[in-house]
């Protein structure tokens, strides 16, 4: 996962994103396609909308995120509709993006994992119930009495039901020593992150865990004696027609003309133009959106009983059936009957990207940034599920904005604080602004004088005050983000 991300609180996950635009087109398309394209570039929107908007396009889209660069697939009808890339896969060496051009895919690699893990359940050589350190051979998990004598098992790994910790990876830098998966395990140096140990009792709830994914990686290597990325290119990536990607840390072998440098918030490219990570089975596939939208061809052809190139249909189902909540084995799901969407988003250092998928009407669309800012992601899956008529996807929540007094403005100014992170409010003419990170500036959008929102955080929020009506901080409906100076 992302790791340049402010946190609102627990649940309410603040993005940032940002680059220019400029657009390669790799194939000719029908005039019908080419219209359809046309409708997604100029149709962009994002979760809220209020009585001032007016239609987005990617390109001005781009600029407003500061996006480098951006690569779309689009899945109709179990084919690949069309692929398109914009931007630079690097801006100072003026390469531009194509349908070639490979992104860190960041957390969506917990997908193609759950498809090996679940590959080696099908061939009898895992049970997703079983305790893993059955199957563990080069390190063992260290129960202590958080767990409260359950087992952790693969199925729990899988779904983040584990109640383990270590959300997420920040990956080397170029030069930086590399860990070990078992020093990564147990956060001794030079890993870079904490121990994955129990901070509560598995299958209570979903808490999303890499530290989890990068047991289940362990364990593939202890079964089947091979390095991971071997195995997975083997078993997974090509059988599935994937042979652009790798799981491969650094991406060696690949041709670095193909591999995209990935970039900051502020546009600036991240040092060594991307990190590098051990922890494969969480965050270390290198795709291309064109080699996704075959996994999620495969995955729908598979799940009605059409194709079986990796998992069975009966397997496949089994990976998309949620353990708790919307989590299922290495993705997420939603819908039942007339949809079945299955999807996973990702963050990298310097890079963002989504896929979704409909088994049920054969639809998806992956879209892969080279930047620490996502916004431009989700204005561009709206626009696609909007173009092609997908249901039950999109659905804005309309909002009227009005206008507050400067005298309150300034008393809601001031810095923030929630979990050690600091956040800023300043107040700029008749706006208010909010710094989640150093540089970024966000408007604040008001429906009344306490009530606001920012488009780049789903939800409404609401600034608080006390019987002497001072400031005392502002919720978004639980948790307080507290007002300190």
């Amino acid at each position: 996962m992302k790791h340049i991300c402010i946190y609102f609180h627990s649940a309410v996950l603040l993005t940032i994103f940002i680059t220019g635009c400029r657009s390669t087109a790799q194939k000719e398309y029908s005039a019908a396609t080419l219209e359809k394209i046309r409708q997604v570039e100029n149709n962009l929107g994002d979760w809220v909308k209020t009585q001032y908007d007016t239609v987005w396009n990617l390109q001005d889209r781009m600029k407003h995120h500061n996006i480098t660069g951006v690569s779309i697939a689009v899945v109709h009808n179990n084919e690949i509709d069309w692929a398109k890339s914009y931007g630079w896969a690097d801006a100072s060496e003026k390469r531009p993006v194509t349908e070639k051009t490979l992104f860190q895919a960041a957390s969506i690699s917990k997908s193609l994992n759950g498809v090996g893990v679940l590959k080696l359940v099908q061939d009898g050589k895992l049970d997703l119930h079983t305790d893993i350190n059955q199957y563990l051979k080069s390190w063992k998990f260290p129960y202590d009495s958080v767990s409260g004598g359950r087992p952790v098992t693969l199925a729990a790994l899988l779904s983040h039901s584990a109640g383990l910790t270590i959300h997420g990876f920040p990956g080397y830098a170029m030069g930086d020593s590399i860990p070990s998966v078992q020093q990564i395990l147990d956060g001794q140096k030079p890993a870079n992150t904490g121990a994955v140990r129990s901070f509560m009792k598995p299958d209570s709830s979903v808490v999303y865990s890499g530290g989890g994914t990068t047991i289940t990686q362990l364990i593939v290597t202890d079964v089947t004696g091979l390095p991971y990325d071997e195995y997975m290119q083997k078993n997974v990536l090509d059988p599935m027609g994937m042979k652009s990607s790798t799981y491969k840390q650094p991406p060696v072998g690949t041709d670095t003309t193909l591999l995209a440098t990935g970039y900051k918030a502020d546009g600036t490219p991240v040092k060594g133009k991307y990190h590098i990570y051990p922890e494969q089975a969480p965050a270390g596939l290198w795709t291309s959106p064109t080699d996704l939208c075959r996994y999620i061809i495969e995955t729908a052809l598979s799940y009605n009983g059409k194709s079986g190139k990796v998992l069975t249909p009966e397997f496949t189902k089994l990976r998309l059936t949620p353990v708790m909540q919307d989590a299922a084995l290495g993705v997420f799901v939603r819908g039942k009957d007339s949809v079945l969407y299955f999807s996973h988003s990702g963050g990298n250092e310097g890079f963002t990207c989504y896929y979704v998928g409909d088994v049920i009407n054969g639809n998806g669309m992956v879209i892969m940034t080279n930047s620490d800012n996502g916004s431009l992601s989700s204005e561009v899956a709206n626009s696609v599920a909007t173009v092609y008529g997908w249901k039950d996807y999109y659905k804005p929540v309309y909002k009227k904005v009005t206008d507050v007094d400067e005298a309150i403005l300034d008393r809601y100014a001031g810095t923030y604080e929630i979990n050690n992170s600091k956040l800023t409010v300043k107040r700029e003419g008749k706006k208010l602004l909010i710094s989640p990170y150093p540089g970024i500036w966000l408007n604040i959008y008001f429906t009344s004088d306490t009530d606001f929102f920012v488009r780049e955080s789903q939800g409404e929020m609401k600034f608080q005050v006390d019987g002497e009506n001072r400031v005392t901080g502002f919720t978004d409906g639980s948790t307080l983000i507290r007002k300190i100076e």
